[in-house]
C-alpha cells in the first residue's frame, strides 16, 4: 500500500458529506490557535495508530497537519502497524487555509472560538 493524497477540495467535500474521520496530528498549540472544524487532534509527537477506529472504507481516516509532512509520515506509522490508514490532505492546513476553505480560529484578545469563513 501507498500513501493517497487529497486535495483540500477533496477533504471538503468527504467532510460536508460525512465521508470521512479527519485527524489533525499538529501540536496541540496549533490545533488550538486555528483548525479544520470537525477534525480530531492526535498529535504525532504521541500518535498512536492503534488508538485509530478501524480502517472502514465507508468512513476512512485522513489526516493533516500544516504543510503535508507530518501527516505523511501518520500513514507510515500506520503501514508500519499493518493498518490500512493511507489518506492525507496533500499540502495541509497551508493549502487549505489557501483554497478559502473556512477555518476555525483563537481570538486572541477575547480568547473565543471564532468562525473564518
Amino acid at each position: 500500500m501507498s500513501i493517497v493524497n487529497l486535495s483540500p477540495a477533496d477533504i471538503k467535500s468527504l467532510l460536508d458529506a460525512g465521508k470521512i474521520v479527519l485527524v489533525d496530528v499538529r501540536e496541540p498549540a496549533e490545533y488550538q490557535s486555528e483548525r479544520i472544524a470537525g477534525a480530531l487532534l492526535m498529535p504525532l509527537s504521541s500518535f498512536d495508530p492503534k488508538a485509530l477506529p478501524a480502517p472502514d472504507e465507508s468512513r476512512p481516516v485522513v489526516f493533516h497537519c500544516g504543510k503535508g509532512g507530518r501527516s505523511a509520515k501518520a500513514v507510515e506509522l500506520c503501514l508500519a502497524a499493518n493498518l490500512a490508514h493511507t489518506r492525507h490532505m496533500a499540502g495541509g492546513f497551508q493549502a487549505w487555509r489557501a483554497a478559502g476553505f473556512p477555518i476555525l480560529r483563537l481570538d486572541p484578545a477575547s480568547g473565543q472560538v471564532c468562525s473564518i469563513c
